[in-house]
């Protein structure tokens, strides 16, 4: 059994480097194709089968973190940053960039450091991997557990899980090239709305790219018809209708599952609270909308709701939690074995 294991730990290693050096090479490709081709369409055209080869790449993965986290920096990071390119918007349009910084903004969630950056102490960290080890753990007590209790146990799981990835990429990227991670969450648990949630302090970094390639487009191919106050209110919506079904893409890499859009249904329900609570506060004084204290807990109520009854079943129908603890119960066995061999060449 550890055996097969090893040889299956072993493949996907190989497959990884396989998907670095393709990634590399591509973008190579695309850097000359900015030094000698306008933007524009022309461009484009230029840049779609990168883009394509980009959409397959997560495929040849097949552990639920790898695939998840490959796919989301590719399929759905590089990909869209890479259509900026195209029509010479966006991080890869700056003036003058070199080739690594070029390849680093392209496939990593990191932007150029422009100022002093206040980073998060790296005990909380340190707290976080230790909620996330002690969460494992109490999984292995689920047949005891509340289901809506697990289900949030879920939600800080992944939200913790996210920020150690993205302060890894971070500290890695800041080392090696000067560059500052986006910033991902402004505690997201004090949201007061849902505008405040998603706008401000959830997956700041989806924010960051979803902007300039749905939202401003999709305003001002409204603006003529709906005019400045309400041409926002289509925009939000197919912002989350876009970020919807690229959520179900990312599941698909990891489940290799029929997609049942049930994750799409939860960012379209998103979309259209959000957009009746933008009409809302455009027909109410700030008198007459909800303090802090209420709001805040049935903003948070309202995503919790959501989040388990359509975003995260998504993850059990695939079996995602159960992949990701024997993952992590590898990950232990080959640290133990690492640690054995060690001690014992000492």
């Amino acid at each position: 059994m550890e055996i097969a294991e090893s040889m299956e730990g072993e493949s996907e290693m190989k497959n990884l480097l396989k998907v670095c050096v393709s990634v590399g090479t591509c973008l190579c490709y695309c850097y000359g194709i900015g030094k000698v081709v306008g933007g524009g369409v022309r461009r484009l055209i230029f840049l779609l089968p990168i883009i394509s080869l980009f959409l397959f790449l997560p495929l040849t993965l097949s552990t639920v973190h790898l695939s998840g986290t490959v796919g989301f920096f590719l399929a759905w990071l590089a990909n869209f940053k890479l259509i900026l390119f195209a029509f010479q918007k966006g991080p890869l349009s700056h003036p003058n960039i070199s080739f690594p910084r070029f390849a680093a903004l392209a496939c990593l969630p990191i932007k150029i450091k422009q100022k002093p950056h206040f980073h998060t102490h790296p005990l909380i960290y340190a707290a976080k991997g230790l909620a996330v080890a002690v969460m494992v753990k109490i999984y292995d007590y689920a047949h005891l557990i509340h289901p809506n209790l697990l289900m949030c146990l879920y939600c800080f799981h992944i939200y913790f899980l996210l920020e150690i990835i993205l302060a890894a990429v971070a500290a890695v990227a800041r080392a090696l090239l000067g560059l500052e991670l986006e910033p991902q969450f402004d505690n997201p648990i004090r949201s007061t709305s849902l505008q405040d949630f998603w706008g401000r302090r959830w997956n700041l970094m989806v924010t960051t790219i979803l902007r300039p390639t749905v939202y401003e487009p999709t305003l001002r191919a409204a603006m003529p018809f709906l005019g400045p106050r309400w041409a926002p209110l289509p925009a939000v919506l197919g912002t989350f209708v876009v970020s919807g079904l690229m959520h179900e893409l990312i599941l698909f890499y990891i489940g290799r599952l029929r997609p049942t859009f049930l994750m799409t249904a939860f960012f379209l329900l998103h979309g259209l609270c959000l957009t009746l609570e933008i009409v809302l506060k455009r027909a109410l004084t700030a008198s007459c909308r909800l303090p802090w204290f209420l709001s805040g807990p049935l903003t948070a109520g309202f995503v919790f709701a959501t989040c388990t009854c359509l975003f995260l079943p998504e993850f059990i129908r695939c079996r995602i939690d159960v992949r990701a603890f024997q993952e992590y119960a590898d990950l232990g066995h080959l640290v133990k074995n690492l640690a054995s061999q060690f001690f014992h060449a000492k």
